[in-house]
């Protein structure tokens, strides 16, 4: 009997006409392939090629309308002699009478630079010395502040959310010098979002374009 390390292995792509390749890449006779195997790959193939498809028709529209509605601000910009400077905002944009609403939301990519470094040496130190003094949720909420996601991250609102707290010692002051001068806009994402109005209300509902939301 052959071993996983002396069995051939192929691609789908390049099994030959009679023969599967399993999860593994092992080529396989379609003969010992099992009926019920075989309609779950012809099920599964199916829906992909329809998500694929529909993946495709959204990454489209996504595009398009993003693309639009920049023409369109601009267009209305140009009527007044004023020039835009490219995509940056938020903007929402209305039918006539009012049923249907677009928004065109720009989302900022945030990171810190080696000066969070120093915030938090300055944040540790004041810490150490109100120990007796500073409540158990002003510890918790720099303690989450400060944690890292699974990939490292740390969150930026949480951080960020540390400069709304009134303390006056100068080195907590320092330390909240150093996270406004520590972040970086890296990048920022386009997002489209589409609402109808909810009868003869103020409220809008979404158009759901993901499969969570349909």
């Amino acid at each position: 009997m052959k071993t996983d390390n002396t069995i051939k292995q192929y691609t789908t792509a390049q099994a030959p006409d009679g023969y599967w390749t399993d999860a593994r890449g092992v080529l396989t006779p379609v003969s010992l392939v099992k009926p019920i195997d075989q309609d779950r790959d012809a099920l599964v193939g199916e829906l992909v090629e329809l998500a694929v498809n529909v993946s495709a028709a959204l990454r489209d529209l996504k595009e398009r309308a993003i693309a639009d509605v920049q023409a369109f601000v601009d267009l209305s910009a140009e009527k007044y002699g004023a020039k835009t400077g490219g995509a940056k905002g938020n903007v929402t944009l209305f039918t006539y009478d009012g049923r249907f609403k677009i928004q065109r939301q720009m989302a900022e990519n945030i990171k810190f630079d080696e000066r969070l470094q120093a915030a938090k040496t300055l944040i540790d130190e004041c810490l150490a010395d109100w120990t007796k003094d500073a409540s158990p949720e002003i510890h918790a909420l720099i303690s989450q502040a400060f944690s890292s996601d699974q990939e490292g991250n740390i969150k930026t609102g949480r951080v960020l959310a540390l400069r709304r707290l009134k303390i006056n010692d100068e080195r907590w002051q320092n330390a909240m010098l150093a996270i406004s001068e520590s972040v970086q806009v890296v990048g920022t994402k386009s997002y489209i979002r589409v609402y109808e109005r909810v009868g003869d209300s103020d409220e809008y509902r979404p158009i759901a374009l993901d499969m969570s939301g349909v």
